[in-house]
């Protein structure tokens, strides 16, 4: 006899992340969801019945879990709805062309290649790939319930960036140090996602080479 379960109970199981499978038993028994006024109508439980013969629900469900339920392996569109949950934007306002500066300065340009500094820069917005999308929101989830201690930190630091730690300054600052320079969209990640953690005390800096 093959076992008969509603949609909301049927038996999953579960393997890798994004994979996650309904059991070969499962059997959607679309009566379990008539309103008790219909439950008589020949003609509605033959359409019913029907349309349960040639649509098996395991599959859309599967899919549904993989590209927008699990944000291991959510994708596109699934990243986006993770995105407003957490409070995270995909599109990061990323400044456009270099200004003239010194050495000390990774980013600046010398004589001949950048612009001088007008105030107000020109930026572009960029919209982060899934997978630069997926490392900021749960570097945003761990942000969510981090203790704020300086290990807890540093893992968001390197999940977003491979690099970097915190320093504890001891007169309510502390800075964030990254060991190699970073990309004009890592900067907009530091200064524009509010997913690094911000100290209780005064201030925080930003330290590259």
């Amino acid at each position: 006899m093959t076992a008969e379960y509603p949609l909301a109970t049927a038996p999953i199981a579960s393997s890798e992340p994004g994979q996650v499978i309904v059991s070969d038993d499962y059997f959607f028994n679309p009566s379990v969801t008539l309103l008790s006024q219909y439950a008589n109508s020949p003609i509605l439980l033959q359409l019913i019945d029907d349309f349960a013969q040639w649509l098996d629900p395991a599959r859309p469900f599967n899919e549904f879990f993989a590209l927008m339920w699990d944000i291991d392996s959510a994708q596109g569109y699934g990243l986006d709805v993770w995105g407003r949950i957490l409070g995270v934007g995909r599109v990061l306002a990323v400044p456009s062309g270099q200004f003239l500066g010194f050495q000390q300065d990774a980013d600046a340009q010398p004589f001949g290649f950048g612009i001088l500094y007008h105030a107000a820069q020109l930026t572009n917005n960029v919209a982060l790939t899934d997978e630069a999308y997926r490392a900021l929101l749960l570097a945003k989830a761990a942000l969510n319930i981090t203790d704020s201690s300086i290990p807890s930190i540093n893992n968001i630091m390197l999940s977003l960036f491979g690099q970097g730690y915190v320093r504890d300054n001891g007169d309510m600052t502390l800075t964030y140090v990254f060991t190699e320079s970073l990309t004009p969209v890592q900067t907009a990640i530091v200064y524009q996602s509010n997913v690094l953690p911000k100290p209780t005390g005064v201030s925080f800096t930003v330290e590259v080479p």
